[in-house]
């Protein structure tokens, strides 16, 4: 789905610059930035090889009247490989942070309303335990604070997440030449029937929105990926840092994810008992598109009931005849 935004870059202290899109809707050319400054901000954070059209039923609700602004993560989109190979978790964080940051400076000075999707989530935790004044309210979509559990798999992988740690850093020399199989297989016919098969993709699942995903992880570069793998499972968890969030907080999970089990979200929000809970039925962990509209008409009605964000834009009534 095409777009209008303005795209930006901060520069991480390694050097890495990092990019980071406003979307402008229909705000005039030239005068976007100026004309959004007022408006209230929302900031969405992917989850690892997530395109950004993942987003856009959200993108196309909250840009009518909100300033919307999504980011690439180190090696994804427009930002640049990390010039240290640093893909460590802390390193994503520090990112979010000046995007945050930038965002403000650019803005009303006011920080944004976070919206974190899978590893998104956890990034955003991350980034409120060592800056909680940048985040003022928090939604939290197929994502937990700790790592997809491997036990829950389809097909568990006994010893969870210290074998899948141990084995992501043994195959990591060979990362370079699995690459073309793995992209053979991505570009293939059978990428998307597999991914219904196995129960990853629901039937609902748009497959023009899973090929362009497909189609953004092949032009990623596949040890940059690897090693955001690597980083997420070696990072510790976050669960410590529920106690500590007082702001507004929304938790959206899907019945049918396979990645992050329904179990693992109702984990998060038996420590977040204050947290609004949303369950949407017939959507795995791509419930982003599967189920885009009532996912987007929720993130607004949160915003709304917490006063952080306004309702629909009024729609002008027709003129007298």
């Amino acid at each position: 789905m095409p777009y209008r935004r303005l795209t930006r870059f901060v520069t991480a202290p390694d050097g890495t610059r990092i990019a980071y899109h406003t979307h402008v809707g229909h705000a005039p050319e030239g005068e976007a930035e100026p004309a959004l400054a007022s408006r209230p901000g929302v900031l969405l954070t992917n989850g690892i090889g997530t395109s950004e059209n993942f987003w856009r039923y959200i993108i196309s609700d909250l840009e009518q009247d909100h300033r919307v602004v999504h980011w690439d993560y180190r090696g994804h989109g427009r930002s640049e490989l990390s010039s240290t190979g640093d893909y460590a978790l802390r390193a994503h964080v520090d990112d979010l942070e000046r995007v945050t940051e930038q965002m403000m400076t650019r803005g009303d000075g006011r920080p944004p309303h976070h919206v974190g999707f899978s590893m998104g989530v956890r990034v955003v935790l991350e980034l409120y335990r060592r800056r909680p004044e940048l985040v003022p309210a928090m939604t939290f979509i197929a994502g937990s604070p700790a790592s997809p559990d491997p036990s829950a798999w389809i097909i568990p992988l006994p010893g969870a997440h210290a074998t899948l740690a141990r084995t992501l850093r043994t195959l990591t020399p060979l990362v370079p030449r699995l690459a073309p199989l793995v992209h053979e297989f991505l570009s293939s016919r059978l990428a998307y029937p597999f991914g219904r098969a196995t129960g990853l993709l629901r039937a609902r699942a748009p497959r023009a929105d899973i090929l362009e995903f497909m189609l953004a992880l092949r032009r990623m570069d596949p040890l940059a990926f690897w090693m955001m793998m690597r980083g997420l499972m070696e990072a510790p968890p976050s669960w410590d840092v529920l106690p500590s969030v007082r702001v507004p907080t929304q938790i959206i999970a899907a019945k049918n994810d396979l990645l992050v089990t329904l179990r693992e979200m109702e984990r998060m929000r038996e420590r977040l008992p204050a947290a609004e809970w949303l369950l949407v039925e017939d959507a795995g962990h791509a419930g982003l598109v599967e189920a885009g509209t009532e996912i987007a008409e929720a993130v607004r009605a949160f915003r709304q009931r917490c006063g952080v964000g306004p309702a629909y834009p009024e729609t002008p009534s027709p003129p007298e005849s």
